[in-house]
């Protein structure tokens, strides 16, 4: 057996590089490079490496370990799972600040390669600086928080493990049920200690991504069920993107008049002004999916976790004779909600309904009333569409506006807050991919980073991240790296004064106003009771080298989107919108727990209700 001496390191860098994936018969290179920042614990030993291999590896120079890792995920993201990056970071706080991100890869089903550093593996330096020591195991490190928030977690004591563990990693990786964060540690010591590594390790791997085909005796069972039902509607989730399976759901939706509801992940990829396609359904969706979706009697699910948020915590579906056939290539996901689980890939599955099911010659039992339920929302769409205030602008209003503004192929991202309700609700795509939502999380701080990673996905085309006062000061750093990189992204930001929505979600359950509003502490109330904080967030972008707008008017806004088009570095637009500004719930309900017992007599009342909706909610 031939052997290639290297550290681990850079086995690890090299073996990175030769990782290809085959996806219907098309071969490309999986890892797309590294996203990293270098401390003490990775950068003579990993960084060594990637140096050694820079013109093979690309790496990029993060600033902010949570964001580049959410960088990496919404890279991953944009490119429909088939292409990934790795990010490294340091011992210790640079590491555990990858944690969130690994949260957010594992709960969206995106691949992403964490390699955090860890101590040394024989102990003789320890502790060293920044490990954290564990009286009652020392073989805990704080690397084992990823534990929990990862899909896979190794350690490499010894460089002979890497193999076994890069093996199981891209089994991880590459499958389209239980992909997430993978989170590989390395010991310092380990990263820059030698091994006869076999060069079939190293050699070229190509990893087969085969379409999940379910059984005849299963397709037909489906069939069966859904020729006994007249009104079914299709839920259009983020599997069904990453299957490809668009064209498939709505020829079957054609053929059979369904009407499909679609989810964060599923947005965008049929557009919104297919007949049968009702919008978002849920906590965040239309009217006309809700009054659709009501009075269903099957739900055939499609590529969807079925969260609360889809399910209008399990209030969304009235019928009691309601069944839910659930296709999904994840067992954990098809039966939820004690669902008919047809397990297997949405496209392959899709198309063997669809051909079972023409045979019997079976058409939905709906007469006009999907036409209805959508001229019913067109109609609150020209309401929305209209609002002028005297004290500044709406929220829905400057997002209906920016809906005409862009190009119809510029890619739109956000994932906390307020906007990605509005959002989910009233944009209106045409074009695939350019409606990116992270929302199985809702991380705070994925926005901007996250434009970064779509940026890098997508270089030809323009990026704008939809991000409010919040979760830009909780995360915006990679807006430099953007700059530094000449990756050009544009970063709108609504700013409200403070947390919006979860304002909204206090004042719903009877609680006024506390900690949610950015103002200032009142030297005669002690609380945060002042005046707004004052801040000017285009001073920071400027400060980075962006370009930056001042938005207060619908003038303003298309005079700063018109000429941020123009500008050939990243951009701020700063635009001011009032409080409470944002969309309704549209018969749509969401499950939190309001305190049962409260001094304030509007607490309980709030109690009350809830208590009563979770009544007529299914109990799992």
């Amino acid at each position: 057996m031939k052997t290639k001496k290297l550290t681990m390191a850079q086995a690890l860098i090299a073996f990175l590089d030769n990782q290809y994936i085959e996806v219907d018969g098309q071969q490309k290179k999986f890892v797309k490079g590294v996203m990293g920042i270098f401390g003490h614990g990775n950068v003579v030993g990993l960084g060594q490496a990637l140096e050694q291999y820079k013109d093979q590896v690309t790496f990029y120079q993060g600033k902010n370990e949570q964001e580049i890792a959410h960088a990496a995920i919404a890279f991953a993201k944009q490119k429909d799972r088939q292409e990934i990056f790795a990010c490294t970071a340091s011992i210790g706080p640079g590491s555990l600040n990858m944690v969130t991100a690994a949260g957010t890869a594992t709960v969206n089903r995106i691949p992403v390669l964490l390699l955090p550093s860890d101590s040394f593996a024989c102990r003789q330096p320890d502790p060293v600086l920044q490990q954290i020591e564990q009286p009652m195991d020392y073989n805990i490190t704080a690397n084992d928080a990823f534990k929990p928030v990862s899909r896979y977690w190794d350690r490499i004591s010894r460089p002979e493990q890497l193999m076994t563990a890069l093996i199981n990693a891209f089994r991880v990786l590459t499958d389209p049920a239980d992909t997430g964060a993978v989170t590989i540690c390395l010991p310092q010591d380990v990263q820059g200690e030698a091994y006869d590594y076999p060069e079939d390790f190293l050699a070229k791997r190509v990893w087969h991504i085969d379409r999940r085909p379910i059984a005849n005796q299963t397709a037909q069972r489906a069939v069966e069920l859904i020729k006994n039902k007249k009104k079914p509607i299709l839920i259009c989730g983020g599997g069904a993107r990453y299957s490809h399976a668009e064209k498939e759901l709505v020829a079957f939706a054609e053929k059979f008049n369904i009407p499909i509801a679609e989810t964060q992940a599923g947005k965008g990829i049929i557009p919104f002004d297919h007949p049968l396609n009702l919008g978002a359904g849920g906590v965040c969706g239309t009217y006309s999916a809700n009054i659709i979706a009501k009075e269903s009697d099957l739900i055939i699910a499609v590529g969807t976790r079925l969260n609360d948020f889809v399910t209008s915590s399990k209030t969304a579906f009235k019928k009691h004779d309601v069944d839910i056939l659930s296709i999904n290539v994840a067992p954990l996901d098809a039966y939820k909600m004690n669902g008919i689980a047809l397990v297997g890939d949405a496209k392959l599955v899709l198309g063997k309904l669809t051909e079972l099911l023409d045979k019997s010659g079976y058409v939905s039992g709906y007469g006009d009333e999907i036409k209805k339920a959508k001229d019913k929302w067109a109609e609150v769409m020209q309401d929305l569409g209209e609002i002028e205030l005297d004290e500044g602008l709406s929220q829905t209003r400057v997002l209906i506006e920016l809906n005409k503004l862009l190009k119809d192929d510029d890619i739109i991202i956000s994932a906390s807050g307020s906007l990605p309700s509005d959002l989910e609700r009233v944009w209106q795509t045409k074009v695939r991919g350019t409606y990116h939502l992270e929302y199985g999380f809702s991380c705070m701080g994925y926005e901007v980073p996250g434009a970064l990673g779509v940026k890098i996905a997508e270089p030809q085309k323009e990026v704008y991240a939809f991000v409010g006062d919040g979760g830009f000061l909780m995360s915006h750093a990679e807006l430099y790296t953007s700059i530094q990189e000449g990756k050009k992204i544009n970063v709108l930001l609504f700013d409200n004064y403070g947390h919006q929505c979860i304002h909204n979600l206090q004042r719903s359950q009877g609680i006024d106003t506390f900690g949610t509003v950015f103002r200032e502490r009142e030297g005669t109330t002690g609380g945060l009771t002042g005046q707004y904080a004052p801040i000017d967030y285009t001073s920071i972008a400027k400060g980075y080298g962006a370009k930056v707008y001042k938005v207060h008017t619908l003038e303003d806004l298309k005079t700063a989107i018109e000429q941020s088009k123009k500008d050939e570095v990243s951009t701020l637009i700063e635009i001011k919108v009032l409080p409470g500004t944002m969309t309704d719930g549209y018969e749509s309900f969401w499950r939190v727990g309001t305190a049962q017992v409260a001094e304030d007599p509007r607490v309980i009342k709030a109690a009350k209700s809830m208590n009563d909706s979770v009544k007529e909610a299914k109990p799992y």
